[in-house]
């Protein structure tokens, strides 16, 4: 392990990211500063979901400097990669919950996943951080009993079980109404506040005016960032669909 300065912090530098053997994105550059919110844009193929997989370590990292919370993408071992994945939480546009059993078992799932076993602390955290996305009173039910906003809110809660010092949302309200996008963002800043750090893909062009913070946007094949060089906002709606 690599361990940086700041290891809430991402730092990626002349990087190129790869879906499969397909170059997506050349020569990225930027870093987050642990605790900020930054949102990612660009339109559907734009190469938001495979930069989030890398930093995640579900795609191999060849060229350049890629750190996520104190671990080097180009260095981590098999091994490691569980260890890293305890510092993200991963919020998916599509929850991918599993759908044979209760939120609670859902919930508890993850936590044997990465190492807990004591019982009675499981299901303590599991209903803490339950009722901290506002969802306590959900957990005996199936995923298809909830609605998309209220599976959302347990995919963040099952992101949050192992207080990560990281979060990544691809695409989290892609399948929602926009007042429940509301609602969502307003979790995911309330969770900000409380010092983790959220990178936040999205071609929802409505939450970014609302809920404004830096941006990153993938277009046609790089990462650029939001202000023009004279520190100008840039008009960014080109590059969301």
């Amino acid at each position: 392990m690599n361990l940086m300065e700041d290891a809430f912090s991402i730092s990626v530098i002349d990087t190129d990211i790869y879906q499969r053997e397909q170059l997506v994105l050349s020569q990225v550059n930027f870093q987050v500063i642990g605790g900020e919110f930054v949102y990612l844009i660009g339109k559907v193929g734009s190469g938001k979901s495979s930069l989030i997989k890398t930093l995640n370590a579900e795609l191999p990292v060849f060229n350049g400097n890629a750190t996520v919370a104190g671990y080097c993408l180009q260095k981590i071992k098999i091994r490691e990669i569980p260890f890293l994945r305890r510092k993200i939480g991963v919020v998916f546009q599509d929850f991918k919950l599993l759908t044979d059993r209760s939120i609670y078992k859902n919930l508890q799932f993850v936590l044997k996943a990465t190492g807990w076993n004591d019982e009675k602390a499981m299901k303590e955290r599991i209903e803490k951080i339950v009722e901290e996305v506002g969802m306590i009173g959900f957990l005996s039910k199936m995923p298809h009993q909830l609605s998309g906003g209220e599976q959302q809110r347990i995919v963040i809660a099952r992101a949050l079980l192992n207080n990560p010092d990281i979060i990544f949302a691809d695409e989290p309200t892609g399948n929602l109404d926009h007042d429940t996008s509301i609602a969502i963002l307003e979790l995911f800043k309330r969770i900000n506040s409380e010092g983790k750090t959220v990178l936040m893909a999205t071609h929802d062009k409505l939450i970014v005016d609302q809920f404004p913070a830096r941006t990153l946007i993938c277009s046609e094949g790089k990462l650029i960032e939001s202000n023009t060089p004279q520190g100008e906002p840039l008009d960014f709606r080109a590059f969301i669909s």
